[in-house]
């Protein structure tokens, strides 16, 4: 397909690259403003969203040609499916890829706040060696652990868990309670959830029902000295207030966050000078392995389409029938 121009709206990963340029031409948009974008999109068959890139009703209606889009990622909140299935066309995503790397980066922030491993590591670095003296490591070994959506996600934390002889909940209304009792998981509402675990980590969808659903009033009810990670979307949580909040109080002895709404953070908030704050840049899910399989994913799915084969993982299913 020579003629076929395929746009992405940042860099993609050489995996991808190699795929997508044996069906076309690919032109990666200059920066992530839908304004650099628009003017490229004339010809397109094909839209990448990368990063923070769009694809909003008016992106899609300046590509008249436009025949797929493609996610590299599970979360597709930045793209109008409404106006992409008024067009009939399918956007596809990667729903497992990263799966693993968002579990197991999870299981890394939860580890470094349990072990303190930040304030371990500035001590020493200072001299501070009866530092060891002055403060105590917690423990997993009969922790519970509360997950907050227990799909692909929750589920591969839960197995990553488990051998940590942890007690392990989660909150979904979608999944059935024999689903989890395979990997030894009880299912609970949300508020016993909080109330109980002394770990808690956030795994729902972003969606309108689920933005802002950690709030104040649930955080109220939350175990004393808890910890809270947040490998999910920054929607989840009504705002970074509430976290430094129940930090200053006690309520919270450690916050791991690794997604912010909106991103990147505004870092002069006072959460980002806690100690037991711990943030990396929506980056812990991207590890090597796991950018291999989601771009290899995606750009396959991008390129059965555009050759009128079904791609594997599409967001809107009806508008390949």
């Amino acid at each position: 397909m020579p003629d076929t121009k395929i746009v992405a709206t940042g860099p993609l990963a050489q995996v991808a690259v190699d795929i997508l340029q044996g069906s076309g031409e690919l032109v990666i948009a200059p920066d992530f403003s839908e304004d650099s974008l628009i003017p490229l999109l004339g010809d397109a068959a094909a839209l990448v969203v990368r990063g923070e890139g769009s694809a909003s009703a008016r992106v899609i209606a300046a590509a008249p040609r436009l025949a797929v889009i493609g996610r590299s990622g599970v979360g597709y909140n930045n793209i109008d499916i409404a106006a992409a299935s008024s067009r009939r066309i399918p956007v596809v995503f990667t729903p497992g890829a990263g799966a693993r790397a968002v579990a197991e980066g999870a299981m890394a922030l939860v580890l470094a706040l349990c072990k303190n491993l930040s304030y371990w590591d500035e001590q020493l670095k200072a001299g501070n060696w009866h530092s060891r003296f002055e403060s105590s490591p917690g423990d997993l070994e009969g922790a519970t652990l509360g997950i907050v959506g227990f799909g692909r996600i929750g589920q591969d934390l839960a197995r990553l868990a488990a051998p940590f002889d942890m007690t392990i909940i989660a909150h979904d209304p979608y999944i059935p309670g024999e689903e989890a009792e395979k990997l030894g998981v009880r299912l609970v509402p949300l508020h016993e959830l909080f109330s109980t675990s002394d770990f808690i980590s956030l795994h729902a969808a972003a969606t309108p029902e689920n933005r802002g659903m950690i709030d104040a009033g649930l955080l109220r009810q939350v175990r004393k000295g808890a910890i809270l990670v947040n490998m999910a979307r920054g929607d989840l949580l009504q705002n970074l207030d509430v976290l430094h909040q129940c930090l200053m109080d006690g309520r919270l002895a450690g916050v791991g966050l690794d997604v912010f709404a909106p991103e990147p953070p505004d870092v002069s908030h006072p959460i980002f000078k806690l100690p037991n704050c711990l943030t990396t840049p929506h980056a812990l899910g991207t590890s090597r392995r796991a950018t291999s399989k989601i771009f290899s994913s995606m750009a396959r799915d991008v390129v059965a389409v555009l050759e009128g084969r079904r791609p594997r993982f599409v967001v809107n299913p009806d508008t390949l029938s």
